[in-house]
């Protein structure tokens, strides 16, 4: 029985992504501020599921704020489909929020060609995606990777706890828990995604199907030095925090060069000087050092060269080191079986498409512990992401979306078993 001539509705499509970005919009900077839990994050939520409900979905909130609508049989496993609709700060208006309306476009294009799936298809928006308390807590509530233990020292870069947090939204660490699903209840997971790398528009190719995602250390680094007077204190006897910073700063390359691949990334993105005033040295920098590579065993070796490189700046300069792993994210190769079907499923519609890496984490990744899981890339203009100036085209992302929606189709006209 051949696929259904089947096609998302592009303009109701910008209208859904339009109405997530009502939410959070800054507009001296043109950007978004949609953090994990924060006010705008949980409007956000509230809206996109009275949207779903206005559908006709069966919807819901678990324990970790995870929303999900469900078309199809009540009972039995799901092809879940969907991506966050948190933000970094000041981040950019389709990570994340383009694929949780990608998968709700898709449903409402099944049910308006009278679709009737074997298989419940369930959309799912997913909570705290972006790294805020270190993880990806929505999708790793929903596969169970979530501890009481990590949960009770989880503190985001100004200091919140996560625990603190929760209990603002009446949740707590047994509601996490219990957000996980049993085994077997979700038959597969896809994602769409903007690429956030140049590779696609730089190849011109529409399509983007991921087959590995690199794996996220969180490392924080902890200087503590002497804050003293910038002009009467002689170079040499100094203890700056700063320096030492610097100093790992600058060892980046070589740390890469020594011990990487060409998948390896170090960045340095939030640094806490203490006391930060201009004419005192900083006795204090506190800041993150997240290490990224498609190899477990590469993301090891960097991790453990950077704390060695981190002990002997502080011998140097004179200052204590803390360094904390707060989070640990393995490097995942998603199904082969799911990226075949959507390598043929583009090809089928005439869709160009390549297998690449991401360097970029995503649910996922996550996800292909519980289920097999696929990913699908669009276009990112000038590579940018985590800014303002985030774009993809539309006509890039109308044909993703439809590889979306004939994946779709085609793993939910499977009967469960």
């Amino acid at each position: 029985m051949p696929l259904p001539r089947v096609r998302i509705d592009l303009e109701r499509l910008k209208s859904l992504l339009e109405g997530v970005n009502r939410f959070g919009f800054a507009p001296r900077t043109g950007g978004y501020n949609r953090p994990g839990f924060s006010r705008e994050d949980t409007d956000c939520r509230s809206w996109f599921a009275a949207r779903m409900r206005e559908e006709g979905l069966t919807v819901w909130t678990d324990g970790a704020l995870n929303v999900f609508g469900r078309f199809g049989p009540e009972d039995g496993p799901c092809i879940m489909a969907g991506s966050h609709l948190d933000t970094v700060v000041n981040g950019g208006a389709y990570d994340g929020s383009l694929g949780a309306c990608v998968a709700l476009e898709c449903v409402l294009a099944m049910k308006d060609a009278g679709i009737e799936p074997a298989t419940a298809v369930e959309i799912a928006a997913t909570s705290e995606e972006e790294g805020r308390f270190g993880g990806m807590l929505g999708s790793q509530a929903i596969t169970g990777q979530v501890t009481r233990e990590w949960i009770a020292r989880a503190v985001d870069a100004e200091g919140n706890r996560l625990s603190e947090v929760l209990e603002t939204h009446d949740l707590d660490a047994g509601t996490v828990l219990a957000a996980a699903r049993r085994p077997g209840s979700i038959a597969a997971f896809l994602e769409l995604h903007i690429e956030q790398g140049p590779i696609l528009e730089q190849e011109q190719v529409p399509i983007g199907i991921a087959d590995r995602v690199s794996g996220i250390c969180y490392l924080e680094l902890d200087f503590k030095g002497t804050a003293n007077h910038s002009g009467t204190t002689p170079m040499n006897l100094r203890a700056d925090a700063f320096a030492g910073l610097a100093d790992v700063a600058h060892s980046i390359p070589h740390l890469i060069e020594a011990h990487g691949t060409d998948q390896s990334r170090i960045t340095i993105g939030h640094v806490a000087l203490t006391p930060n005033q201009p004419h005192t040295i900083p006795g204090r920098a506190v800041f993150s050092v997240i290490i990224r590579d498609t190899s477990e065993e590469v993301m090891r070796i960097l991790c453990k060269n950077m704390t060695l490189n981190a002990e002997a700046t502080a011998k140097k300069h004179k200052l204590e080191l803390t360094a904390t792993e707060r989070s640990w994210i393995s490097p995942a190769l998603l199904d082969p079986h799911v990226a075949d079907l959507l390598e043929v499923v583009a090809a089928r519609h005439g869709l160009p498409a390549r297998r690449m890496p991401s360097g970029a984490g995503h649910d996922a990744q996550t996800m292909q512990a519980f289920c097999p899981s696929g990913l699908i890339f669009v276009p990112s203009r000038g590579g940018i992401s985590h800014a303002p100036e985030e774009h993809s085209n539309w006509q890039d992302i109308e044909k993703g979306a439809n590889l979306m929606l004939q994946a779709l189709i085609e793993l939910c006209r499977a009967k469960p078993d």
